[in-house]
């Protein structure tokens, strides 16, 4: 049985990544070990947690000697690290907590693995990291990096102690980057949950700038496939893009739900943009198609579709996470009180 490390397990793509993996290996069993800061929520792991392969453990990644702990107690294999600091508004105003999670925590947790010999390294990254494309072209894995935000930096320099790593020691380390994340369970301050809950509650619908900024999007369930395919075959130094091809900009985006959700337009509101935002970004995915044999298979139509209906059928959880009531879930199952966040 391997024994892997998910780090940040409680978030949007880590609890969508364990409750798959255990769906698809029974031989896999999971340590979840998670902060739970503002982002990070139990209850989406609620399916799995009295699952025999699946535990949790409550701790920051920057604890060396918590890391070392698990390592050890659970003779872990391998570790997929998810575990960040992730919105770029909140590191606009305080990159603090970036620099510590993002960039001393990768450091901790690469160094422990190393300690212990564990055999397999995958660090969950974003194509932030590349910067700002024109009105053409895609990132490729050799993109030159060009971090526009804080979040972004923080990431880049977790990427690069990765590969640091791998040319100095051996290590097996495996980077991957994807673009933007949707689906179910999704923290409501992203744009798609967050404008579904303003549109459902007849709120405003707050666009930076002109709205003409382009994303790429990619279902959550498809970039979970392809983290366990570089998990199970990603070469030792690698680095592979995830991408759904499918560019649209932020006004259409918001156009298109407010249709999904029958509410008008008006409900749009221009606000000033944000500081160093990025025009466009766009993924080429072929060396994960070609060398892992993965490849997107959740339409963004179909997709986008079910995540509203998801987010309309289970509108108590969102009210539990908009009001914070959210984390009661680890008061009444564990018995113990959260950490200052």
């Amino acid at each position: 049985m391997s024994s892997v490390l998910v780090t940040g397990g409680c978030g949007f793509i880590g609890s969508t990544f364990i409750r798959w993996l255990l769906e698809d290996d029974p031989e896999a069993r999971i340590v979840n070990f998670d902060k739970l800061t503002y982002a990070g929520n139990l209850e989406n792991l609620a399916a799995v947690a009295e699952a025999d392969r699946y535990e949790f453990r409550l701790g920051d990644i920057a604890d060396r000697e918590r890391v070392d702990g698990l390592l050890e107690e659970f003779e872990i294999d391998a570790i997929v690290n998810f575990a960040a600091e992730s919105h770029v508004d909140r590191s606009i105003l305080d990159s603090t907590p970036f620099i510590q999670t993002n960039i001393v925590g990768t450091q901790v947790l690469i160094d422990a693995a190393r300690a212990a010999g564990t055999g397999r390294f995958v660090q969950v990254s974003t194509d932030e990291v590349y910067g700002s494309l024109g009105a053409t072209g895609a990132f490729t894995e050799q993109t030159p990096l060009a971090p526009n935000s804080p979040y972004a930096a923080s990431k880049t320099a977790a990427d690069l102690l990765v590969r640091a790593a791998v040319h100095t020691h051996g290590f097996p380390g495996v980077v991957t980057r994807c673009s933007n994340n949707y689906g179910p369970y999704q923290f409501p301050e992203k744009l798609i949950p967050l404008f579904i809950s303003n549109a459902l509650d007849h709120q405003s619908l707050p666009v930076y700038g002109d709205g003409e900024n382009v994303r790429d999007w990619i279902h959550v369930d498809d970039h979970c496939r392809g983290i366990a395919a570089v998990l199970r075959q990603g070469e030792p130094g690698d680095i592979y893009n995830f991408g759904g091809r499918a560019e649209m900009s932020n006004i259409g985006l918001t156009r298109r739900l407010l249709e999904l959700l029958d509410r008008p337009e008006s409900l749009i509101r221009f606000v000033p943009d944000r500081p160093g935002h990025d025009q466009r970004y766009a993924i080429d995915c072929s060396r994960a198609e070609t060398q892992l044999g993965w490849k997107p298979t959740v339409s963004f139509d179909e997709g986008l579709a079910a995540t509203v209906e998801w987010y309309l059928q289970n509108s108590d959880w969102v009210e539990r996470v908009r009001s914070g009531t959210y984390r009661e879930y680890y008061r009444q199952q564990y018995g113990e009180r959260l950490g200052d966040e």
